[in-house]
């Protein structure tokens, strides 16, 4: 299926399809700035090998879902001395519309029901789907993610640095821009596989050339600080859940996915060595193997006959 757009929560949602629409469905959710193409093709297809649907989408302000460049880009230090001074900070919007965002996708589907699969702040938009609406989700696969916890080490001060420093203006030198892209992406890989340029200089160009948003990346940033310390929501999570995260990952780091195990009853922990906050092809199959094997705790019986959704 092509990608196509739709009216969900009030905004228009860009999203893609793969696979049979009557088999169980998975949900994959993007993270901070990122597009659905950071989904790639090939581990879409890998799950729908699996015998799953799988629904890729751009997030509210990337890619070509609604952009919000009507909101101003919230000013990152005032926000910071907000959070510090105990008061909620005044953001376009929160994870929690993102996470309607989302489950308006599902309604607009026809899919009563599916599996959560988030990675990075879409790990986190993936945890409140699964809190906040415990009878849309099925399992829950948390990916290099983290609870929101404030007391969890910050990401490297380098790592953060380069993340904060604001990227080149795409439409005066495209190139800079995707420079800029290139050297965040090799310095949060991991060293268990060889970085890839090419292949995150096709990505990085197929983003800007699909969209570009002005101040969408700080306004996720707002809605990521604004939305708080999840664990009393996890805590009452009943469901299979897996959190999967790198031992090398310098951007969220690994205390932040034990954590988000801990606070999820029940929930299993894949650590991956070498695996920093990055999602290579080399380790589709270690992925891929754990989230359909959480997720056929639900669908497959016993004789390995899927179950009909109701």
């Amino acid at each position: 299926m092509a990608i196509q757009r739709l009216k969900a929560n009030s905004i228009d949602l860009a999203y893609e399809s793969f696979g049979h629409d009557s088999a169980p469905a998975i949900l994959l959710i993007a993270g901070l700035g990122t597009q659905m193409i950071r989904w790639t093709s090939d581990f879409c297809e890998a799950l729908v090998a699996r015998g799953y649907r799988v629904i890729r989408f751009d997030n509210r302000d990337t890619g070509r879902s609604t952009h919000f460049t009507d909101q101003p880009a919230p000013d990152l230090a005032t926000l910071v001395s907000t959070l510090m001074a105990g008061r909620q900070p005044q953001v376009p919007y929160t994870l929690h519309d993102m996470t309607g965002d989302a489950i308006a996708l599902l309604d607009a589907l026809g899919i009563e029901s599916a599996h959560i699969v988030g990675r990075s702040m879409g790990g986190m938009i993936a945890q409140l789907m699964a809190s906040d609406y415990p009878q849309r989700v099925r399992s829950l696969t948390s990916i290099m993610s983290s609870t929101g916890n404030p007391a969890l080490p910050p990401a490297a001060p380098d790592v953060m640095g380069m993340m904060m420093r604001p990227a080149p203006d795409p439409t005066a030198n495209e190139m800079a821009f995707i420079a800029h892209g290139l050297a965040f992406a090799r310095r949060i890989a991991g060293t268990g596989h060889a970085f890839d340029e090419s292949v995150q200089l096709s990505l990085l160009r197929e983003e800007v050339r699909r969209a570009h948003v002005p101040g969408g990346f700080a306004r996720h940033i707002a809605a990521l600080a604004a939305t708080g310390d999840l664990r009393p929501r996890l805590a009452t999570l009943r469901l299979p859940a897996l959190v999967i995260h790198g031992l090398e990952d310098p951007l969220i780091l690994p205390a932040c996915g034990q954590d988000t195990a801990a606070s999820i009853p029940g929930a299993e922990l894949l650590l991956i060595e070498g695996m920093g906050h990055d999602l290579p092809a080399v380790l589709y199959p270690v992925v891929i193997d754990a989230i359909a094997r959480v997720a056929r705790q639900v669908d497959f019986s016993d004789l390995g006959r899927p179950h009909q959704l109701t």
